[in-house]
């Protein structure tokens, strides 16, 4: 049986120390993928002749006594929509694999480069970033490590089941409408999604301009929060962030919540999340010294309203951004969402000038809720993994359909563009399967997120782990 990876810290301490070169974490990666990922598929592409080159590049380097870069020898990959220079940029389609290959790479791919972090490969996502589940028609599902038969959630499915599989420590996702949070909940990893604007986007293919977000997944929260601040620092270049040219938030964790005020949602939060989602947010707070109790439930505004409102935004920014080809090449669009693309194309104006207007208003409210408290605690997703192809589910008698929903709990965070750290939680009553707990700080307050993490991962509350394989 092939070893997974060790965790991001420990490859970035064993290259640090001398105990292991570059190349031998390297080839520890390739083992685990070409012995696991036949039955993962978590990737799409590997890239492991330009890895040797480059982690052989890096012990040349330490050999001379040369500085390395603080993720010296980890290796990485990247969902497919991020570009790596020389290979095509599929983003989870098959409309685009005859595109030109990319001339550059993604501005958060060089800055992992330029840390000497090794590249291995591209990784599984559903098409367009369109979904929670990762069940590709082109490419096949991405398998969840913990379950075969089970979905690794989505849209950056592949994301973070490399990282369950141990396969690499560190991977790159996106998340518009939960697609960082719903993998990191259902494959047991932990997962960061940023405040909206914080990381540059330049580079990687679009879903939804006014809401995707660019993040990573890690397998231990202290490597994550060294990658974190590698990927920092404003892109005058990419508008979406131009405007919030901030320094970059230090994530130091070793600080505990001492006088910070942590609440737990409820009402919405509560009523879309079955018994082990309660459970996993019930243990996370009483780690960190909150009331999970229904009446100090926190309630977070306009959240149902906030949901449909980002049902309205993606597909008419998604459906206008791939309108030519609903118009000329439907039949090799993705199944599954070929027929919300083209009804988003196809909604009225109104309704999207709409549904911005109140976001401006609802996220006006969010911070209102934010001066009361720090951190917010809630459910990543409604439930455990669910069997691939499964086409609804059950919720406190509520019949609703599978994928979609998926993303119940995460989209009103992320249409008010709050960070979040999605927590691996292992609750009784899932068989064994993590359910994630979203940990909500105030836009521009990551580092407060991360230390209610910090606090549960010290505990061994919360923890990734890695599936035997």
């Amino acid at each position: 049986m092939s070893k997974s990876v060790p965790t991001l810290s420990d490859c970035v301490n064993a290259v640090a120390h001398g105990e292991r070169s570059a190349s031998d974490l390297l080839e520890t990666s390739i083992a685990r993928i070409e012995a696991t990922d036949a039955r993962v598929n978590a990737f799409t592409s590997t890239r492991f002749n330009a890895a040797r080159e480059q982690a052989q590049a890096i012990d040349e380097r330490r050999a001379r006594g040369e500085p390395l870069g603080p993720l010296a020898g980890v290796p990485f990959a990247v969902k497919n929509l991020f570009d790596i220079e020389g290979e095509v940029t599929l983003a989870g389609s098959r409309i685009l694999r005859n595109q030109a290959p990319a001339t550059s790479h993604a501005v958060l791919v060089r800055r992992l480069l330029q840390a000497d972090a090794v590249l291995v490969g591209a990784l599984n996502m559903d098409e367009f970033a369109y979904g929670f589940t990762t069940e590709n028609s082109h490419y096949g599902p991405t398998r969840n490590p913990h379950r075969l038969d089970c979905i690794a959630g989505g849209s950056s499915g592949g994301s973070g089941a490399a990282i369950a599989a141990g396969q690499v420590p560190l991977t790159l996702g996106s998340d518009t409408n939960g697609s960082i949070r719903v993998p990191s909940s259902l494959c047991g990893v932990w997962g960061l999604k940023p405040t909206f604007g914080r990381l540059s986007r330049r580079g990687s293919f679009p879903f939804v301009h006014s809401i995707d977000h660019l993040g990573p997944f890690a397998d231990d929260l202290p490597g994550m929060a060294l990658a974190y601040d590698v990927l920092q620092y404003a892109d005058a270049l990419d508008p979406g962030c131009s405007a919030q040219q901030l320094e970059p938030t230090s994530p130091t964790l070793q600080h505990g919540v001492q006088g910070l005020r942590i609440g737990v949602l409820g009402g919405y939060f509560a009523d879309f999340a079955t018994e082990p989602a309660r459970a996993a947010v019930a243990l996370a707070a009483e780690a960190l010294g909150a009331s999970s109790a229904p009446e100090h439930a926190v309630q977070w505004p306009d959240a149902a309203t906030a949901r449909a409102a980002a049902f309205i935004v993606t597909a008419s920014e998604g459906g206008a951004l791939h309108l030519d080809t609903l118009r000329h090449r439907a039949d090799e669009h993705e199944p599954l969402s070929v027929d919300r693309l083209m009804a988003g194309a196809l909604q009225p104006a109104v309704w999207y000038v709409r549904a911005q207007r109140f976001r401006r208003a609802y996220r006006e409210r969010v911070r209102a809720l934010f001066a009361q408290w720090d951190v917010l605690l809630a459910p990543a997703t409604p439930v455990a993994a669910t069997p691939i192809g499964t086409e609804w589910l059950d919720i406190q008698g509520q019949r609703l359909p599978c994928r979609p929903s998926m993303g119940l709990l995460t989209q009103p965070i992320s249409f008010a563009g709050c960070p979040v750290v999605a927590a691996p939680m292992w609750p009784d009553g899932c068989a064994g399967l993590p359910i994630g707990v979203q940990l909500i700080a105030p836009p521009w307050r990551e580092d407060l997120a991360l230390r209610a993490a910090q606090v549960l991962a010290q505990a061994g509350v919360a923890q990734a782990r890695k599936a035997v394989l």
